[in-house]
């Protein structure tokens, strides 16, 4: 699925968060936004995920503008996108359970009536798609550990694999290795990758500029009131276009 944004405003209470943004993402690509803490990189991300409505401007998938669309398209569109917050949300339950949830959301009453038909038949819907995504995060042998005796590095790693479990189409991160050690940020990182070598298109919202030079194909640079710059990672880090991004990178740039 492609995701393209074009000319998107967005603010609260009649105070402007940002202005005509325009973003696209391609299956098999990872995009980084950076800029500053408050800018409106977390308010980008969840309007690409459709939690709310842009003021003005398109948002499309697959050609389809999601807000003039039937409701019913929508939920459709929203069901193939994952979202990992900066803080991992789990339940009191095994890992497997947590990872599981993401898989019975984005299915319909009648998948889900089956799924749960089938649990009490013994069967264990899912497992493959679950234990492949801990897998990919390094916990598939701790399954069935609960979950709340996790780090809160494991702990987002297991909200990583909820979010990649049910290979969703656009995988939206908002500083998924914020606080996190380095051990931890690596196996993220790595899951990125595998994400996009999965033909899945990933945006990563990072204030890490390190971060964003290792798994980003492309770098969009938020600052002020709208996005100055998208460009390939090694143009905008070495050859930026916009004397602002420059300084920025540099740390000349102080908000």
């Amino acid at each position: 699925m492609t995701l393209d944004v074009t000319d998107v405003h967005h603010g609260y209470n009649g105070d402007p968060v940002f202005e005509e943004v325009s973003l696209s993402v391609s299956p098999g690509e990872v995009v980084a936004i950076i800029g500053p803490s408050g800018v409106g990189k977390s308010t980008l991300l969840r309007l690409l995920a459709l939690f709310e409505r842009p003021d003005r401007g398109r948002i499309e998938y697959d050609g389809t503008d999601v807000w003039a669309a039937p409701e019913r398209r929508r939920l459709a569109c929203r069901r193939r996108i994952g979202m990992v917050f900066q803080t991992a949300n789990l339940f009191d339950a095994s890992i497997r359970r947590n990872v599981e949830y993401g898989l019975r959301v984005r299915r319909s009453w009648l998948e889900r009536l089956k799924w749960h038909l089938e649990r009490l038949t013994g069967e264990a819907p899912g497992t493959g798609e679950t234990l492949e995504a801990l897998d990919v995060v390094g916990l598939a042998d701790s399954a069935t550990q609960n979950a709340a005796s996790l780090s809160g590095g494991e702990a987002q790693r297991v909200a990583f694999a909820r979010a990649l479990a049910y290979d969703p189409d656009v995988l939206l991160l908002d500083e998924p290795t914020s606080d996190l050690d380095p051990r931890n940020t690596a196996v993220i990182e790595d899951a990125v990758l595998e994400a996009r070598d999965r033909e899945i298109g990933v945006v990563v919202a990072t204030h890490d500029m390190n971060q964003a030079e290792r798994v980003a194909d492309r770098v969009a640079v938020l600052l002020g009131d709208g996005i100055i710059e998208v460009g390939e990672t090694a143009t905008i880090f070495e050859a930026p276009r916009d004397e602002r991004t420059r300084k920025f990178i540099d740390g000349e740039l102080i908000y």
